[in-house]
């Protein structure tokens, strides 16, 4: 029973076929690999738009060195003061930007508040000395709190970042839950809403290490910048053949959603099963992630049952679903809440 984290879950068998695929003889380094091209070729299909990518092996990398290229080091970027970026990155996107500042705007379920976003963006002045000027707008789709952002809600948030000069950049380590729990398309959640840089996640949802900064539109002519930061970070990949033909096989059929598709409907039942035995539900269910209050006496009975779960800050617990969760451990955890 394990419901730390998705990145407990082992990575898909087909996923790992491709890379044993990918293991037969020699191949251009650095991205020039015909699986790096493949998989360059079939996020363009996936996101209805030619893109540009760079291909790491974890989600600070690609949260940090995507938003290295819209912030300079004396800007700012926007994002909620529970966003990834500012809690469990170790303040990897203002090392990455060399001194880019965060500024946090509040929000129910980790959602930046539409009006507290304007203000603040109306707040702004570039050119005042004392100030930090801003240049990002950073929102995560789920949020930390397991929350979506609808097309229409990313939209209206770009929206206001874009008329006040900002660029826009969007956490997607886990867009594919949110994607399924929407009913929207990648293009509907990205580009056509405004986005200009995606950190794009395949780990948390079966990959075994591989994130995808994908570029649209007019941030494809910053490919070279984040080549070279990449590469000055120590995140260019010399066999990045491997990293490429996870993304392939990740996106082949329709897997990723698929998988996506498993873990939300895990994450209900879990949602259900507590519920039921009296706990809280404090932020809405739309992916893989459950946060309640659980009743007295409740977290002790899980932990001795063998149950893996996380204590969140805010009072509740965090329990997280993955593709590869088993009914055998829901019924386990169902069972262990009834005591």
């Amino acid at each position: 029973m394990n419901f730390m984290s998705d990145t407990v879950a082992p990575a898909h068998p087909a996923i790992l076929d491709a890379m044993v695929a990918a293991a037969k003889g020699a191949a251009p380094s650095y991205g020039s690999d015909p699986w790096t091209k493949s998989a360059r070729e079939a996020l363009s299909k996936t996101f209805e738009t030619e893109v540009d990518i760079w291909l790491v092996s974890s989600g600070t990398a690609a949260n940090a060195l995507g938003l290295s290229i819209l912030c300079p080091s004396h800007g700012g970027v926007l994002c909620h003061q529970d966003a990834h970026i500012q809690t469990d990155e170790r303040g990897a996107p203002e090392f990455y930007t060399g001194g880019g500042k965060l500024i946090l705007l509040p929000g129910a379920h980790a959602r930046i508040d539409l009006a507290a976003l304007k203000r603040r963006l109306d707040f702004n002045d570039p050119n005042f000395v004392h100030e930090t000027p801003l240049h990002a707008l950073s929102l995560s789709n789920l949020t930390e709190s397991g929350a979506a952002y609808h097309p229409f809600e990313i939209k209206e948030r770009a929206a206001l970042a874009r008329e006040a000069g900002l660029a826009v950049h969007l956490d997607g380590a886990r867009l594919a839950n949110a994607l399924v729990s929407t009913g929207a398309t990648p293009a509907e959640m990205t580009w056509r809403a405004g986005v200009d840089v995606l950190s794009f996640g395949a780990t948390k949802n079966g990959g075994a290490g591989c994130e995808a900064i994908i570029l649209f539109g007019a941030a494809r002519q910053r490919l070279q910048e984040l080549q070279i930061r990449a590469k000055r970070a120590g995140h260019m990949p010399p066999k990045m053949r491997f990293l490429g033909a996870q993304m392939e096989a990740y996106l082949k059929d329709g897997l990723w959603l698929d998988l996506a598709r498993r873990a939300n409907t895990s994450a209900t039942l879990v949602a259900a099963a507590l519920t039921k035995a009296g706990a809280e539900l404090t932020h809405p269910v739309d992916g893989n992630e459950v946060f309640a209050v659980l009743p007295p006496g409740a977290a002790d009975r899980l932990a001795a049952a063998g149950a893996g779960f996380y204590p969140w800050p805010d009072g509740s617990h965090r329990f997280v679903c993955s593709w590869a969760t088993e009914p055998s451990e829901i019924a386990a955890l169902t069972a262990a809440l009834a005591g």
